[in-house]
Order: structure tokens, then sequence, then C-alpha cells
């Protein structure tokens, strides 16, 4: 299925009616790490939950999982009702490999995405996201998100994403 956005979609709202997952009985064979973000119709998020290296058999159950737990398990924000999942938009990045830096001036806010861990903690960051427009808002963020110091010294990775959403694809 090369519309991943529908399949989320599909995903969710047969979790919500059934309380069980959408069977997809033929692997992929794509391997990747991708997160599934629900938008209100005023682009305001309403839930991301994803993966930054792929735990499952293939993206189709990557991208199944990640769209139930986008709408029922994300700390930030209450489950999504059936009713309201149909004013929600939908999208779906699947990352590409990501590639350690040394420093920050190899990031671009736009073009990449970001990790960053120290010790046992880490936070990631998608790219090209409203509001997110230089490298030391998208480090201040990653930091935060992670519970990582300002001072503290970070290992870095970044990544590209392809976007599959409702309204562009």
């Amino acid at each position: 299925m090369n519309n991943y956005s529908q399949l989320a979609r599909q995903s969710l709202s047969h979790w919500l009616e059934t309380k069980q997952k959408l069977g997809s009985p033929e692997l992929m064979g794509t391997r990747a790490g991708c997160f599934v973000s629900l938008h209100t119709p005023a682009g305001e998020l309403r839930g991301c939950i994803g993966t930054i290296e792929p735990v499952r058999d293939d993206l189709v159950h990557e991208i199944i999982e990640n769209a139930i737990s986008a709408g029922t398990r994300d700390p930030r924000f209450p489950p999504v009702t059936a009713d309201e999942l149909s004013r929600l938009v939908m999208e779906v990045s699947v990352l590409g490999e990501p590639e350690p830096i040394e420093g920050t001036h190899q990031l671009d806010p736009k073009r990449y995405g970001l990790i960053l861990r120290c010790g046992n903690r880490r936070g990631v960051l998608l790219p090209d996201l409203a509001g997110v427009d230089t490298v030391a808002y998208q480090m201040e963020i990653v930091r935060k998100k992670a519970r990582i110091g300002p001072l503290e010294p970070v290992e870095m990775w970044r990544f590209q994403v392809e976007k599959y959403g409702e309204s562009t694809n």
C-alpha cells in the first residue's frame, strides 16, 4: 500500500471500532522507523507517536502500531474518539537512516530531523515543523524533550523523512 496516511487512518479507525489491530497478512519487506501525526483542521498537533528505528517486521506493521498509539497513547493528549477521527488530518513520516554528526553546523531544521542522546536519555524531533526555523530552537526543543540540560554533552544524529499526508498526497 503506497498511501501510508490512508493506512494510518484505517488502522486507527479499525482499532477505535473493534479494539483489534487491522490485519495485514502480507509483509512489505521494507523496514523503517516512522512517526504517525494527527492534526486538527487548524493544524494543531493532536497526537504523534513513532519509532526512530524499525521495531516491527515491516513498514506496514510499523504504521499500524504507531497510528493506534498516536491516537490512543500519546501522553500529552486524551485518546481520540471515533467521532473526532473524521475531522483529523493524518500524516506519516518515514524516517531515513539516522547519520551521526559532529556539530550543529551540519543541521538544517527544515531538511533534517534531530536525535540527541546523553547517557540513557534520548530525544527526537521531526524536520520541517511549523515555527521551528533555527538550529538553536531545534536543539532546545529536543534537549527539553529528553530532559538534557543546555550544557550537557550530547551525541547527535540527523535524518531525513518522506512525508505522506492526506492533504499533500
